[in-house]
């Protein structure tokens, strides 16, 4: 094992603390599709992704930075922070619809379940693979029902690229060892934030972006706000510790309910409305989640994914 490293929970099913948490992370991530597309009806997307990370960074003066690699830092927060982000984001603002956004990004399971076996050696079951098969057919046919609604096919694609991207913070966060996570997601919000500010400075401009600022209400400041502290600090810190915990290719299916309280949420409050196709393919992805994500012998040990090949290699370098 690398030094540092948590060991992995991996001798029976995810514990019922463990589980809360994660319940708890798919109904936060899943409101947070609505308050995004509520924002951005205000402020530019690029500007919103560098405000989203405003709180977490103002944690930086009280906590210290966590003790890993710079280079490592700096990739999970490229990946997971801004290019996830950003992407989503631009699709948003395209037109995709919030509500099959929230499905839609769940990619990411299939794209971190694959990264692993490659870069982590982990070592999927086959129910795992079955169950993200399953889950790609209802995201096939949710797809299907894009297209006849006239989706932007650079929106499909910005999608797809924010779940790329998801999936390669989450083998990053593997090999960080044994960190706060408050912390990390407190320095990498710094390192996040100032980039998009520039970045939204330079393409939205500095006159759309103080003309959206000057004009916010206080409904549009309670959505930057759940954005900023409930999302993304309450989320990313649950998310970090459940990813430190488990094998990603456990961890990464769960998010796949998000769907669920996201076209909900979108549903309740922004009217969206689903037709055959969508609901098909969210019962394929529940059905998918099941056979990936929970445990069906209970009373079965199993060995540890083999991840420390490459764990013990980054570690050497992060020495």
């Amino acid at each position: 094992m690398a030094r540092g490293q948590i060991p992995l929970e991996s001798f029976g099913p995810m514990s019922p603390r463990h589980i809360a948490l994660a319940a708890l992370l798919v109904c936060l991530w899943g409101l947070n599709f609505v308050c995004t597309r509520l924002a951005l009806d205000h402020i530019p997307p690029m500007l919103l992704v560098g405000l989203r990370y405003v709180g977490g960074a103002g944690l930086c003066v009280a906590l210290p930075r966590p003790a890993i690699a710079w280079w490592r830092l700096l990739a999970i927060t490229v990946s997971m922070f801004i290019g996830q982000y950003l992407c989503l984001y631009l699709a948003l603002d395209l037109g995709f619809p919030a509500g099959l956004s929230s499905v839609a990004l769940q990619v990411q399971a299939f794209f971190t379940i694959i990264l692993a076996a490659l870069m982590l050696h982990e070592r999927p079951k086959t129910r795992q693979w079955l169950g993200t098969l399953i889950a790609m057919a209802g995201v096939g046919l949710i797809a299907l029902s894009t297209t006849r609604a006239g989706i932007p096919v650079a929106a499909v694609i910005l999608l797809l690229g924010a779940a790329v991207a998801w999936a390669l913070g989450n083998i990053w966060m593997r090999g960080a060892g044994t960190y706060d996570p408050l912390g990390m997601i407190a320095w990498m919000s710094l390192l996040a934030m100032a980039p998009m500010l520039a970045v939204s400075a330079i393409f939205e401009g500095p006159a759309r972006d103080l003309r959206a600022l000057g004009s916010i209400t206080w409904l549009v400041f309670g959505e930057i706000l759940y954005i900023a502290i409930v999302s993304t600090l309450g989320g990313f810190t649950i998310w970090s510790y459940l990813v430190k915990r488990y094998p990603a290719s456990t961890v990464a299916p769960i998010t796949l309910a998000v769907p669920v309280t996201g076209a909900a949420s979108a549903a309740l409050l922004l009217g969206e409305t689903f037709g055959l196709y969508r609901l098909a393919g969210m019962a394929l992805i529940l059905l998918g989640l099941v056979l990936a994500a929970m445990p069906w012998r209970l009373g079965a040990r199993r060995r540890p994914a083999a991840a420390a090949p490459l764990d013990e290699a980054l570690a050497s370098k992060e020495a």
